[in-house]
């Protein structure tokens, strides 16, 4: 297991969940990273501080949420950190690992099944199934929307069995903000959406796509279309694709794989990349 001491300058890493989630679905990466000697953070988006079960019976923090403030909540803990750490980000996550080492944020950045920023054009068919339950209607954009069991099985664990699918359902799911969604799906048309990237940069983090053979949610296509977007960027883009794997992978049988692999890249990407984001001023909120 790589530890802190063998290149990298960057002795934390930064855990952001995705849609229909908490920090709990790092819980097992958290453990695995914390014992190779690294701090690792995992917070809530801004609002989702409350454990699983609480958010079930009270949603509407949720409800409240849009992406410039989460992603402006994930901007000031990083540039309150004494170094740059490693970026990981999980699903809507992933987006938003984007848009911070845009920023200038990070000594590495992983993008794991990645939701889509502005620029990517290309949607498979069982992305807009899974965020159908929310996109089916204009009033969802203000609520915070659960998936019912069957949904959460197609779409985070699909190659798990409905018995082992519900209970992970039980244990991790919470209902998703719904505009957080919308702003997502309607990030094209945006010209000032949170999601917009300047994929020329090449200031910017070392940044690795990792997807999964088997995700109905960010199929591998959605990831090759995504990073094949910084292709003008001189700085590193990696793609690395795990066979048979689920949106879950973040806790799917295997996973300590797929965290090994993550952490390696990052570790010896950073050897690259020197940030010096401290000295920067913060970009006004929302932006």
């Amino acid at each position: 297991m790589t530890t802190p001491a063998d290149r990298s300058a960057a002795d934390t890493i930064v855990l952001i969940h995705g849609l229909w989630m908490t920090p709990r679905s790092w819980e097992q990466w958290v453990d695995h990273y914390t014992r190779a000697g690294f701090r690792v953070l995992a917070p809530a988006w801004p609002g989702m501080e409350a454990d699983v079960e609480q958010l079930r019976r009270d949603p509407s923090p949720i409800a409240r949420l849009n992406m410039g403030r989460i992603i402006d909540h994930y901007d000031r803990i990083i540039r309150d950190l004494d170094r740059p750490p490693i970026i990981m980000g999980h699903s809507f996550g992933g987006s938003f690992t984007q848009v911070l080492a845009d920023r200038g944020l990070g000594a590495a950045a992983v993008a794991i099944d990645s939701a889509g920023v502005k620029g990517v054009l290309r949607v498979p068919l069982s992305t807009l199934r899974t965020a159908w339950p929310i996109l089916r209607s204009l009033g969802n954009r203000s609520k915070a929307v659960p998936l019912s069991p069957a949904q959460f099985h197609y779409a985070f664990t699909n190659t798990l069995s409905r018995e082992e699918s519900n209970r992970i359902y039980g244990r991790q799911h919470v209902p998703a903000a719904g505009g957080v969604l919308f702003e997502g799906a309607m990030a094209n048309l945006n010209p000032r959406s949170a999601l917009r990237i300047n994929y020329a940069n090449s200031d910017r983090a070392p940044l690795l796509f990792i997807a999964g053979g088997a995700d109905h949610v960010a199929p591998p296509a959605l990831n090759k279309s995504n990073a094949g977007r910084y292709r003008r960027s001189r700085a590193i883009t990696g793609y690395h694709e795990f066979p048979g794997r689920a949106h879950f992978t973040l806790g799917q049988p295997g996973w300590q794989q797929v965290a090994d692999y993550a952490l390696e890249w990052a570790v010896e990407a950073t050897a690259t990349h020197t940030p010096d984001y401290q000295r920067k001023p913060a970009p006004v909120a929302g932006h």
